[in-house]
């Protein structure tokens, strides 16, 4: 399992983490995995409660990934922002968080979605992922090179945590409006 978790923070990380963090907390949610209430007794300050609606590992992984890596934000505006301050100062973003003022969240999260398209196209561009199961009813995601996408979706899978395409996934979900 630690191994998984290893390559999935990798991935999700977009070469933001180092190393000895991406090992610790690959460590900490899969021991929490592995065995709940030993991690548990071992960490009572993770603030994990029985009846969560998640598993224990999940919430070790989720609330460990610094928030340059995992966005949690009520609307698209500031979803937006905090991509944005991840690039740090030098953002390539072609417009601001305030541009996304009125607009309904999957016609933002196209705008953005396409924006990220178009950035580093070494990397196929970035892509918008729902991450994990939001416990406050947000928005929850991370950003990864485009081309890792499939391999996200694969571990993701395997390892038992919720991972889609942001923009597509709703878009699914509403229907594109084209079949009548």
């Amino acid at each position: 399992m630690k191994e998984l978790l290893v390559e999935l923070i990798t991935l999700i990380s977009s070469g933001s983490m180092g190393n000895d963090d991406i090992q610790r907390i690959a460590d900490e949610a899969a021991q929490a995995y592995a065995d709940p209430p030993a991690f548990l007794a071992a960490h009572p300050e993770s603030g994990y409660e029985d009846g969560c609606p998640i598993p224990q590992g999940e919430w070790v992984l989720l609330g460990s990934l610094p928030d340059s890596v995992l966005f949690q934000a009520k609307q698209a505006d500031e979803l937006l922002q905090q991509v944005i301050d991840s690039f740090g100062t030098s953002s390539p973003f072609p417009f601001e968080a305030g541009d996304l003022a009125g607009e309904d969240l999957l016609t933002a999260l196209q705008r953005i979605q396409v924006a990220l398209s178009d950035l580093y196209p070494e990397t196929e561009g970035y892509e918008l992922v729902d991450f994990g199961e939001p416990l406050d009813g947000g928005l929850q995601m991370v950003l990864i090179y485009t081309r890792d996408l499939p391999r996200l979706l694969e571990l993701s899978m395997e390892i038992g945590i919720y991972a889609a395409p942001a923009y597509e996934s709703r878009l699914t979900a509403l229907g594109d409006g084209e079949d009548g």
